[in-house]
């Protein structure tokens, strides 16, 4: 029987070894956090937490997250194939109809649950009322920073939070800021410039067209 040459066995270890260790990958980051792309799979993962293929967040900052890999721990920049600003790189398109009122309403999703957001340009970033965020399960009260917020009807309190994505159509957002205003209002979930800041977009007679970004 011949024997195997130890070379080729190792080799051959190192190949198995490459072929099952995940391929991880840095798509954005944000204070405290990160948008991990694991095999594929992307997720805002917070530090001290678990991501996809149990990468977990050691820390994060502008120059790059300390992730653990199978339990070893390695710095990772930003990566070169996605920018910070994170929105998916197909360029997708969607056009919205000028609707009652004459706004803008289009069905989207936040964290992957479905909501109608009204587009609203004058709005800092996206915002919920409390209920909203109880349906969506955003623990806003522990996640998020407390702040005053200007509505039409003066201040109320509320809570910054980042969302792990905000969807319209097939443009998908990933890491949007939000607040959870307190109260019932608003009414519909606001569309702000937290989301439209990370796309382009344009009127265009009647319509308001989405293009995510490159």
């Amino acid at each position: 029987m011949r024997s195997i040459p130890l070379l080729l066995i190792t080799l051959l270890l190192v190949a198995a070894y490459a072929a099952a260790s995940p391929r991880v990958q840095v798509v954005g980051l944000f204070p405290g956090a990160a948008v991990l792309n694991v095999d594929g799979q992307r997720k805002l993962v917070r530090v001290g937490q678990t991501g996809p293929g149990g990468v977990q967040v050691v820390s994060a900052d502008s120059a790059g997250a300390v992730l653990r890999v199978e339990g070893v721990e390695r710095h990772y920049p930003l990566s070169r194939e996605l920018s910070g600003g994170y929105a998916e790189p197909e360029g997708k398109q969607l056009s919205i109809a000028k609707g009652q009122g004459g706004h803008y309403w289009v069905a989207g999703s936040i964290n992957g649950h479905p909501v109608q957001f009204l587009v609203d340009t004058g709005a800092t970033s996206v915002a919920i009322n409390e209920n909203q965020a109880r349906r969506l399960g955003i623990d806003y009260r522990v996640n998020g920073k407390q702040v005053v917020v200007g509505t039409a009807s003066g201040t109320a309190k509320a809570w910054r939070v980042h969302l792990n994505s905000v969807k319209v159509g097939a443009i998908n957002v990933m890491g949007v800021e939000a607040v959870v205003v307190e109260g019932s209002s608003p009414t519909e979930a606001l569309l702000g410039m937290s989301f439209l800041g990370r796309v382009s977009w344009r009127e265009d007679q009647g319509l308001l067209r989405l293009e995510s970004k490159i």
